[in-house]
């Protein structure tokens, strides 16, 4: 059971401050979703109801790209969770910052959880408490909803925003988060499967239904060629020294460590 606070105003303060450079990019995509959900006829209450509760940038964009006068309810509902998938390995990665404490805690340090603050998180030298991981999302929930009612105020001052282009904004958008996640060789493949899916689907599904298949596509092929951490094994083991109990790295070089030292 760990000591100490779960979540103390120092904590939550440094988490806000070390997330205070992404305010430009989150305040802006936050406001490119406040004029985009207003082509598809979302109140500002609607949208600032979704950003508290779903809380995921990219879900959204995808959700309010759905929407229509008939709601594609489940549509909406399996993208974000296909698309919130990552969040899976993103919790357990926090594992050690959530060990021991109680159910509230998680519920409450999780929700909060975006990828910026927990990029932060992770790259802190020592394990912080879940108020700093907290402190980062609520200081990024303020700005994406800022940027939100901002952006929504703003169109609805622009009488047809096809004139300006803003109905290219989603292709644009992610087409630059697409850009952002290529992460090598390894992404082909699955990029590859879900642009055959997504092209396929256009063709042979109804509505929208074509970016599940692309999704769903693109998920197993990723599965399938994924490989794991080769490298594990061409790790150096680490033993102790047996004297002080330090660790040490053994030099492959040395005799002394090889089976015929002593002979």
């Amino acid at each position: 059971m760990p000591s100490g606070p779960h979540f103390t105003s120092d904590a939550i303060r440094r988490g806000a401050i070390a997330c205070l450079p992404l305010f430009p990019s989150t305040f802006i995509f936050g406001a490119v979703l406040g004029v985009l959900a207003t082509q598809r006829g979302l109140g500002l209450g609607e949208l600032l109801f979704m950003s508290l509760t779903v809380f995921a940038g990219s879900a959204q964009f995808v959700s309010v790209d759905l929407w229509r006068e008939t709601i594609p309810t489940v549509a909406i509902i399996i993208a974000t969770f296909v698309i919130n998938l990552r969040y899976v390995l993103i919790g357990a990665s926090l594992r050690p910052v959530f060990r021991g404490r109680p159910l509230w805690v998680k519920i409450c340090g999780m929700h909060m959880v975006a990828d910026e603050n927990w990029a932060m998180t992770m790259a802190q030298k020592e394990t912080p408490i879940p108020g700093f991981l907290l402190g980062g999302g609520i200081f990024l929930a303020i700005v994406w909803g800022s940027g939100n009612t901002i952006g929504y105020m703003l169109a609805g001052g622009i009488p047809d925003p096809n004139v300006y282009a803003l109905d290219f904004a989603f292709t644009a958008i992610f087409a630059a988060l697409t850009i952002g996640m290529w992460k090598g060789q390894a992404d082909l493949l699955p990029w590859i499967a879900a642009a055959i899916g997504s092209i396929i689907g256009h063709y042979l599904l109804p509505g929208t239904w074509s970016i599940l298949a692309g999704a769903g596509a693109g998920v197993v092929v990723s599965a399938l060629t994924w490989k794991g951490d080769d490298d594990k094994s061409a790790q150096p083991e680490t033993i102790s020294n047996g004297v002080s109990g330090d660790e040490y790295t053994p030099d492959p070089n040395d005799r002394r460590l090889s089976p015929r030292a002593g002979e």
